[in-house]
């Protein structure tokens, strides 16, 4: 008797409905494979929306952890520990800034990006009190606080958690005169995703990000770069900002920077920017754990080897070249760079849940968003075998 449809039930009975999972119940992982409750293994193409971008249980990355559990795992920043100045230290470096403020979650370090560049514009820019305004874009996808999903376009996302936080301006994405025109004297930064994820992995133009630079740096405006997602060699390079020749003052950092096994996030940027900071005036429990550090200087010092770029990028163009084959086929369009793709499925053949579902009974997880598009983002441990394999699935299932 199977044992998936009893956990799947089970499951629904004891949570909030706040998720839309795909019925299956993984039990055990290795590599860019997962093995569900019944023995049946899937090709992981979502990676955790690149938490796991060097795969399930990396060996170097759960001998970091195991070691550190035996040692220490938490202290708060009450004290210093052992761990914090290495993790600091080579992550800084890893972005080429001055300072590093570890955290938790992804949208905790937005929600600290936000603090830092209002504190900024107060304190060093001299916008007055109360009027400091942030630009963002459509599309948008940082994070679910009542803050971040107050700038949010997603009705899903915003709807009925308002009173909502004042203070930002809506842009079009890739539209670098709008964003001329929203940045006025009080406006102390512009935040924005290299590539947006969660709108289906949409590249700008390859003019957007220098102008986005260029203006900020003209105007006296902080650029935040969310690399939660595109960073750390998800799109071929250690930032998906740097393929432009585009270097922010602050960047935003998650998911994979816990090597799949903790939440770790941090915010990168030179001392004139972190340092308006004072002890006091923010903080976390858990952030820069020992734990946390551990694993997380060593998912640093992978990315320094250069290794997972240089996989992202030369797998990345197989993967889209056989996506592209697939176009006129079942799919309309496809985006993406590296191992990050978004395909839109022609909607008149099925949604994208549906091709989701079809391609869990193929052996292959991805996800969807907005309707007929669906995520791929398989670990960058993946190989040049299992890519065509799960290009093949995906045929079969547009083939019908």
């Amino acid at each position: 008797m199977l044992r998936t449809p009893a956990a799947v039930q089970d499951a629904e009975r004891h949570t909030a409905h706040n998720y839309h999972p795909l019925p299956v119940v993984i039990s055990s992982a290795e590599g860019a494979w997962v093995t569900d409750v019944d023995g049946r293994r899937y090709l992981d193409c979502l990676a955790g929306y690149s938490a796991l971008n060097f795969g399930h249980r990396h060996p170097a990355l759960i001998a970091a952890a195991h070691a550190q559990l035996d040692r220490l795992t938490l202290t708060s920043r009450a004290f210093i520990h052992d761990q914090f100045a290495d993790f600091c230290r080579e992550l800084a470096a890893l972005c080429g800034k001055e300072l590093v403020l570890p955290m938790n979650t992804g949208a905790e370090a937005v929600e600290t990006g936000i603090k830092v560049a209002r504190k900024w514009g107060y304190q060093v820019k001299g916008v007055p009190a109360g009027q400091a305004n942030i630009v963002v874009a459509e599309g948008n996808f940082h994070g679910r606080t009542t803050t971040i999903v107050s700038f949010s376009t997603d009705e899903d996302a915003r709807a009925d958690f308002g009173p909502y936080t004042p203070g930002f301006r809506v842009v079009p994405y890739g539209d670098l005169a709008a964003l001329a025109e929203a940045v006025d004297e009080h406006t102390v930064a512009v935040l924005l995703e290299p590539i947006q994820g969660e709108q289906g992995v949409v590249v700008p133009p390859t003019d957007y990000l220098p102008g986005v630079r260029q203006l900020c740096t003209e105007r006296n405006v902080l650029f935040i770069a969310d690399e939660i997602q595109s960073g750390l060699g998800r799109t071929g390079a250690t930032f998906a900002c740097e393929q432009e020749g585009v270097v922010p003052d602050m960047y935003l950092l998650g998911k994979a920077l816990g090597g799949g096994i903790v939440p770790v996030s941090a915010v990168a940027a030179d001392a004139d920017v972190l340092g308006v900071l004072k002890p006091g005036q923010h903080g976390s429990t858990f952030g820069g754990n020992p734990l946390a550090c551990a694993v997380a200087t060593e998912v640093v010092r992978l990315l320094a080897t250069g290794e997972f770029q240089r996989r992202s990028a030369e797998l990345g163009e197989r993967l889209h070249a056989g996506l592209r084959a697939l176009i006129g086929k079942g799919l309309v369009a496809v985006r993406g760079r590296g191992l990050w793709a978004g395909l839109d499925i022609d909607p008149a053949l099925m949604t994208g849940r549906a091709a989701c579902e079809r391609l869990m009974e193929r052996g292959v997880l991805a996800k969807d968003t907005h309707g007929s598009t669906i995520r791929l983002a398989p670990p960058l441990t993946i190989t040049a075998e299992e890519i065509d394999h799960a290009v093949e699935q995906l045929a079969a299932v547009l083939a019908g």
